[in-house]
């Protein structure tokens, strides 16, 4: 775990994770053991033909920790993006994060998002210009074809952007699916002492991240219990805010 903390409001809401729920999901599952990160040893409770299985109690334990982070973030109205780009855990992350009132990013980490905002919000700013001058008319004299053009654009720009279209300035937090794929989200965050939240299967270096969820990021099942509960989380200190 690192230091990289926004100012928060510290309080402990984190609800006891019954170990049998996290069985059913498949959170236990690590990949091959001979695919494992020495790092991980912590968190590994044995190994079971080849395959590496998570000590569920210590997984819980650090999903407590994650919990209370993001319930403070939502409380004091931090702003947290969830990430993750693997197939299976696009849908999952878009419709927690949207219910909880947080932001997502599915389609591909955005280079610079956390080390050249500047640039990033110029796209931000250009995506609602475009969306905006669509919706009422604004384009009315351009022709067809510039139009289409611009149509093109919008759906780009929705592509990387449509998950933190209300952002105004560098988020504070990530949660972030598989840790290990999403490596360039982990770079940026790392360089710009943003705090990073993350499911971290077997094969992956928890170091860079502040506070690791040792656990199965390949499962539909296994994100889904992950994402849903931090995004739960979120909701519930942004409710408590209000």
């Amino acid at each position: 775990m690192t230091e990289n903390t926004p100012a928060v409001e510290k309080t402990t809401q984190a609800p006891e994770f019954d170990l049998a729920q996290l069985l059913e999901a498949g959170v236990h599952f690590g990949h091959q053991s001979r695919k494992w990160h020495p790092s991980m040893k912590e968190y590994i409770y044995m190994e079971k033909e080849g395959v590496h299985i998570f000590d569920l109690a210590k997984t819980a334990s650090q999903l407590q920790l994650a919990y209370d982070f993001a319930y403070n973030l939502g409380k004091s109205g931090k702003t947290l993006i969830f990430v993750g780009t693997k197939r299976q855990a696009r849908e999952i992350i878009r419709t927690a994060a949207e219910d909880a009132g947080a932001l997502h990013i599915t389609y591909r980490w955005l280079g610079g998002l956390l080390t050249n905002w500047e640039q990033v919000s110029k796209s931000l700013k250009q995506m609602l210009s475009i969306e905006d001058g669509l919706a009422n008319d604004r384009f009315k004299g351009y022709t067809k074809f510039e139009r289409v053009q611009l149509e093109k654009e919008l759906a780009r720009l929705t592509r990387f952007f449509g998950g933190i279209k209300s952002l105004k300035a560098r988020p504070d937090a990530l949660f972030i699916v598989d840790s290990g794929r999403e490596k360039n989200a982990v770079k940026e965050a790392t360089t710009s002492n943003v705090p990073i939240l993350a499911l971290v299967d077997s094969n992956t270096d928890p170091r860079p991240v502040t506070i690791a969820i040792p656990g199965n990021d390949d499962a539909a099942t296994s994100i889904e219990f992950m994402v849903k509960t931090v995004a739960e989380a979120y909701k519930a200190g942004k409710a408590a805010k209000k």
